[in-house]
């Protein structure tokens, strides 16, 4: 009987071990976000009409935004004409905006009509397999990152505080844009982002 209850015992701390080494792997999954400060790599990604556009060719003389975006996430949607209003805000300035579309059941034809119907004129990149979601570490629909002249990261996280347009007390990643052009420290470099789950392959 003894030797049965220590078998049991350890029965249970196998199975113990292996449960929670499988939950460290489903959230190892996503890597985490490269940290403030650290060098973006360029990458390249195929535009909605196919064509393959490098980070390089596409970023701006002082910055650039990367947004991850969705056609299907209220959240995003709900965000469309402050994001096209922030490429038009910044693009005399030298900062560059750039979509990315990392939603693995949102095909480009789907987000080329999408991005027509809601008026975005910045470039958005499909991101087949979401290598560059998980390059990033992004994992939310709209997450923003704002890299420097020097493709250092300088912000990651919210475009703002709120969903609601009426609701708006930080525009943090304004905020972070506007310090990095006046020269400034930028005071807030993380803010968590919030949205709809980017649905990965």
């Amino acid at each position: 009987m003894k030797k049965l209850a220590i078998l049991l015992a350890f029965v249970f701390v196998i199975a113990g071990a292996v449960i929670a080494t499988s939950a460290r792997a489903v959230e190892g999954e996503i890597p985490a976000a490269p940290a403030i400060g650290a060098t973006i790599e360029d990458f390249t990604l195929p535009d909605v009409t196919g064509q393959e556009r490098s980070l390089k060719s596409l970023a701006g003389k002082k910055g650039t935004v990367l947004l991850f975006i969705a056609i299907q996430c209220p959240v995003s949607n709900a965000y469309n004409e402050r994001m096209e209003k922030l490429a038009q805000d910044y693009k005399a300035k030298g900062i560059a905006v750039i979509g990315i579309n990392s939603n693995v059941k949102e095909d480009a034809d789907a987000v080329r009509g999408h991005a027509a119907e809601h008026k975005l004129s910045f470039p958005i990149l499909k991101d087949p397999a979401n290598k560059i979601a998980d390059k990033l570490g992004a994992t939310v629909t709209p997450e923003a990152y704002f890299i420097g002249a020097d493709n250092k990261l300088l912000y990651h996280g919210r475009i703002d505080n709120s969903r609601n347009g009426d609701a708006i007390e930080a525009t943090d990643l304004r905020n972070a844009i506007d310090a990095s052009l006046a020269g400034k420290p930028i005071e807030k470099t993380e803010a968590k982002a919030f949205g709809c789950t980017i649905k990965r392959a």
